[in-house]
């Protein structure tokens, strides 16, 4: 097991560097960047010139976008990082590691306690569906999941808002609490901030809730099918117990697999719903640095969503070895 996790942290290290330069090239490849979005205007009113637009950006190092500019540039930026430094933002102004660890437990707030609804709600009902194979049952269950996925999460988010927020009144339209909140802390911002947080967390359940269970669904399927689950059944058992006993145990093993997206699902942020809720989460910020074209930010917040994808994965290989003890790692 040792010096299996060793190859893989090896070959991780690899990805890595892979992933980042790709990100870095297409990032210096976009059509604008931080410097044009910010003083173009003033170029076209003739406050500054060109000369000193190209100035500005030598300054942010953004002034060579020839391919040498692009591999010198790349290098300096996995200098600062072999050093533990991931830049300053042209945007906010601060340390890019401080914006992802300040902003970063909004989002983890969020997508923690949908993650658990979706679960809670998506794994009984993919039993269930395939305990009912083609059954009305089945059929419901599976249109309404089949809607979930269908519908996009700016549309559903925005389908929430009119009818609950605008027309009823029931919820807050966007942010995470009152103006008339200082945010002292205390049980009443709490409450508050969860108050906000409901519409936002039941769009992402119904938009994501589908693919899990449908997932749960083909593998109780494929259990159910087994060998052992007919023996079972021919030895009288009752059918709860063969299927909550004998088949749903062995159905979670797949879902293991599930482990290695929820690791930078938790910490990436929703970053449509955070836009459409105006939520100060991690892919909020990380849409409107995105915009702007800055480098830094989208640099440090891709790494490390990169650096959370390959520890899912490894998370999810070690996992396999817990709950099913017929896999071997050689």
């Amino acid at each position: 097991m040792f010096k299996y996790i060793v190859k893989r942290i090896l070959l991780a290290i690899l990805i890595l560097l892979g992933v980042s330069l790709i990100i870095y090239t297409l990032v210096r490849l976009m059509p604008t960047d931080y410097v044009d979005g910010k003083f173009q205007s003033q170029v076209s009113q003739g406050t500054i010139t060109v000369e000193q637009l190209q100035e500005i950006k030598a300054l942010y190092g953004l002034s060579d976008n020839s391919f040498w500019g692009i591999i010198k540039g790349y290098f300096q930026w996995l200098g600062n990082l072999c050093r533990g430094r991931l830049g300053t933002s042209f945007k906010y102004r601060q340390p890019v590691a401080q914006v992802i660890s300040q902003n970063m437990w909004t989002s983890f707030l969020i997508a923690f306690v949908a993650i658990i609804f979706e679960f809670l709600i998506a794994i009984p009902l993919g039993v269930t569906a395939a305990t009912h194979q083609y059954g009305t049952r089945d059929y419901v269950v599976t249109v309404l999941t089949m809607i979930g996925i269908s519908l996009p999460s700016f549309f559903f988010a925005a389908m929430l808002i009119k009818i609950f927020a605008v027309d009823l009144g029931w919820f807050p339209i966007q942010g995470m609490a009152d103006a008339s909140n200082t945010g002292g802390g205390g049980l009443t911002y709490f409450f508050d901030n969860i108050y906000h947080l409901i519409l936002p967390i039941v769009t992402l359940v119904v938009i994501n809730i589908g693919s899990l269970m449908r997932y749960t669904r083909t593998n109780t399927l494929e259990v159910l099918n087994a060998d052992y689950i007919r023996t079972a059944r021919a030895k009288g058992l009752k059918e709860s117990k063969v299927i909550y006993k004998h088949a749903f145990r062995n159905t979670m093993i797949p879902l293991v697999t599930l482990l290695a997206g929820i690791l930078p699902t938790l910490f990436s942020g929703a970053m449509i719903v955070e836009q459409v809720f105006s939520l100060p989460g991690i892919g909020n910020l990380a849409y409107q640095a995105m915009m702007e074209g800055d480098i830094p930010f989208v640099m440090g917040y891709n790494m490390f969503l990169a650096v959370l994808s390959v520890l899912g994965t490894l998370l999810s290989d070690i996992m396999y070895v817990v709950v099913d003890p017929r896999v071997k790692l050689a």
